[in-house]
């Protein structure tokens, strides 16, 4: 699935908020090098490569246009398009981090233990993911996708597409639990709702296009896609009215977990 880095940091404030929040919460570090894993434009791993200067950080992503921007810049950071599904640390960690990107991968009840195995003792696996998946946003993509002369056309990327799956992320407990017996040097979970106020026409279209949506609209083309977008561009506009002021409110609910390798 092809990325597009303008459309994805349209709104880039709220959509880089969450990593640096989590940023926030990672103490000291065991000695040993550090991942990014869906590192997008880089801004993140640019902020780790500042806070620990000292460490080998290596960035991965599987989209070459996002890595093409991240790198447009020097620094001293590897840049590694790679699958994170397949992916083994070839030396133990100090930190995974990872921001906004594992809810795109199935099987977390394996792929979780195997990251928490990649960590030198005392090394941090630090996760974000969204979990709004119960919102209007991504129930009526869903609804509108099984709907219409674009049906069948979508019907493998319902089936298959992890995000516009109804529960691609486990509530917490569930990673508490699978996660428990393998981090006791540490566990922190916590759930954050952003509201964000979104300027613009149709900006929860515009949000969910850089993000979840891709998978239908790459599907899609000509008269189908334009009439899924008209479509669903007006059951978000039902559900997110503008207030008075010309804004829309997004309510947006994220986990987080900080796991620290026994």
């Amino acid at each position: 699935m092809a990325w597009d880095p303008a459309l994805y940091l349209r709104f880039g404030d709220e959509r880089l908020r969450p990593g640096f929040d989590l940023l926030a919460r990672i103490g000291e570090l065991p000695a040993g090098p550090l991942y990014e894993l869906g590192c997008g434009t880089g801004v993140h791993a640019r902020a780790m490569a500042q806070r620990w200067p000292d460490r080998r950080l290596t960035a991965l992503d599987r989209s070459r246009e996002m890595l093409a921007k991240a790198a447009a810049e020097p620094a001293a950071i590897r840049w590694l398009e790679a699958d994170i599904a397949t992916w083994s640390a070839p030396e133990k960690a100090a930190l995974i981090f990872s921001n906004a990107t594992l809810q795109w991968l199935g099987h977390h009840a394996q792929l979780f233990p195997h990251l928490l195995r990649q960590l030198v003792p005392g090394g941090v696996l630090a996760v974000q993911m969204p979990r709004n998946f119960d919102q209007p946003s991504h129930v009526l993509m869903r609804q509108t996708a099984a709907e219409g002369r674009w049906a069948a056309t979508l019907a493998p990327v319902v089936g298959g597409a992890t995000v516009l799956r109804e529960e691609p992320v486990a509530p917490p407990e569930w990673y508490y639990d699978l996660l428990a017996p393998l981090a006791a040097a540490g566990l922190d979970f916590w759930e954050t709702e952003y509201l964000h106020v979104l300027d613009g026409a149709d900006p929860v279209l515009q949000w969910v296009s850089g993000t979840a949506l891709r998978p239908v609209t790459e599907a899609l083309a000509g008269a189908e896609r334009e009439g899924f977008l008209a479509a669903y561009g007006a059951k978000l506009r039902a559900a997110y009215p503008r207030r008075a002021d010309g804004k829309t409110l997004l309510p947006f609910r994220r986990l987080f977990l900080v796991a620290r390798a026994a």
